[in-house]
C-alpha cells in the first residue's frame, strides 16, 4: 500500500478514535470523585481526537485553495501539500482516482441525456513548461473523450479581437453533461494583456470585476468551475526548456519565444498575484498547485476535480421507457 493509501486509513482510524473516545466521555459524565477526573480526561482527549480527524479530513480544496492574505511568494513550487508520498505512491493512487473520476464523468454525462443541466468548468492556468500538457493527458485523458471539451486559447484572432474579451469565452463554455477545460483561459487579459501593456491600465484594471461576475452568472446556469494555477519556479522551468533543447524528440516543444518571456518573471508573478487574490470567489475559488514535481501536479489536479464531481453527485437518468415490456419484448427475438 503506498503512502496516499495509508494516509486514507489514518484519516478513518483518527475519525473512529474521536467517535470511541467521545461515547466514552458521555458514558462517565455522571460520575463523581477520581471517576470524575478520569471522565474529564476523556473529555479533553475526546476534544483533541475530534481536532486530529478534522485535521486529516481536510479537502485538497481546502489545501490548495486562494483565502485573503494569499501570498504566492510562500508557496513552494516544489512543495506536495496533502501528499507525504513519492512518485511512486502517486502513481498507485491515480489509478483508483482515475477510475472514479471516469465514473463520475459518465453519470454526469448521461445525466444530461434525462434532462441535466450541469456541467463543470476546469480552468487551467499557467507560465510555459508548467506541465499542461501533462495534465490534459494524465487527468483528462482518463474519462471518455466524448465528455470532454478542451479548449486552447491562443492569441486572439483578428475576428475575436473585434468583440469583448469575455465574447470568445462564452462561445467555449460546456454543455450540459460536459467536462469543459480551458488550457489558459479569459485570465490571460489580465495577465499577459497586462505584463506587455497590449491595452491601457485602464482597460485591463476593470476586467477583474468583469470576470467576477461573468464566472458568478456561469456557475448561476449550472456550471462548477474549478480554477487551477500551476505553479512553477523559475530553475525548474529553465530546466524544462533546457531538456527540450537536448532532446531531438522535443524540439517540437521548444518555442524561443519562451526564453524572451522569462525576462519578464517578476512581472508575471505580480500579474498571477493581482488574479488570484482579486478574483478568487466563493462560487470559484482559485487553487495554486506547486508543480516542480509533475506528478504531484496531476495528482492534486485530479483531486481537485474528483471532489466536485463527487459533490455533484451526478445520478444515472430513470429508463423513459417500460422496462419490464422491453425485457419481455427482447425475450421473444430469436
Amino acid at each position: 500500500m503506498g503512502k496516499g493509501a495509508k494516509n486514507k486509513s489514518k484519516k478513518s482510524k483518527a475519525a473512529t478514535k474521536a467517535k470511541a473516545l467521545e461515547r466514552a466521555a458521555v458514558e462517565a459524565a455522571d460520575l463523581s470523585g477520581k471517576a470524575a477526573k478520569k471522565a474529564k480526561k476523556k473529555k479533553a482527549k475526546a476534544k483533541e481526537a475530534r481536532a486530529a480527524a478534522e485535521v486529516e479530513v481536510a479537502s485538497w480544496s481546502d489545501l490548495l485553495r486562494v483565502e485573503p492574505g494569499f501570498a504566492l511568494a510562500d508557496i513552494d513550487p516544489a512543495s506536495t501539500p496533502g501528499f507525504d508520498g513519492g512518485k511512486k505512491d502517486a502513481e498507485q493512487v491515480m489509478e483508483d482516482l482515475q477510475k472514479r473520476l471516469a465514473d463520475l464523468q459518465e453519470r454526469l454525462f448521461a445525466e444530461s441525456k434525462g434532462g441535466g443541466r450541469r456541467s463543470i468548468l476546469l480552468v487551467v492556468q499557467g507560465m510555459d513548461t508548467s506541465g499542461k500538457g501533462g495534465i490534459m493527458r494524465h487527468v483528462v485523458g482518463a474519462v471518455d473523450p466524448q465528455g470532454v471539451d478542451i479548449t486552447s486559447f491562443k492569441a486572439p484572432s483578428a475576428e475575436e479581437k473585434k468583440h469583448p474579451f469575455l465574447w470568445r469565452i462564452r462561445k467555449a463554455l460546456p454543455r450540459p453533461g460536459q467536462i469543459g477545460v480551458f488550457d489558459r483561459s479569459h485570465y490571460e487579459d489580465v495577465l499577459i494583456v497586462r505584463v506587455h501593456e497590449l491595452v491601457p491600465r485602464s482597460t485591463w484594471s476593470r476586467r477583474y470585476a468583469q470576470i467576477n461576475r461573468f464566472e458568478q452568472g456561469v456557475v448561476e446556469d449550472g456550471t462548477v468551475i474549478v480554477k487551477v494555477m500551476l505553479h512553477l519556479s523559475s530553475d525548474e522551468q529553465k530546466a524544462r526548456l533546457t531538456e527540450r533543447l537536448h532532446r531531438g524528440d522535443k524540439y517540437w516543444k521548444y518555442n524561443p519565444g519562451d526564453v524572451d518571456e522569462r525576462g519578464y518573471w517578476a512581472d508575471y508573478m505580480e500579474a498571477y498575484q493581482a488574479a488570484l487574490e482579486k478574483c478568487s470567489t466563493a462560487v470559484a475559488p482559485w487553487h495554486v498547485v506547486p508543480c516542480d514535481h509533475k506528478w504531484y501536479a496531476r495528482l492534486a489536479v485530479t483531486n481537485l476535480l474528483l471532489e466536485q464531481l463527487e459533490a455533484m453527485d451526478p445520478r444515472w437518468p430513470a429508463a423513459d421507457f417500460d422496462v419490464e415490456a422491453e425485457r419481455e419484448r427482447l425475450a421473444m427475438t430469436p
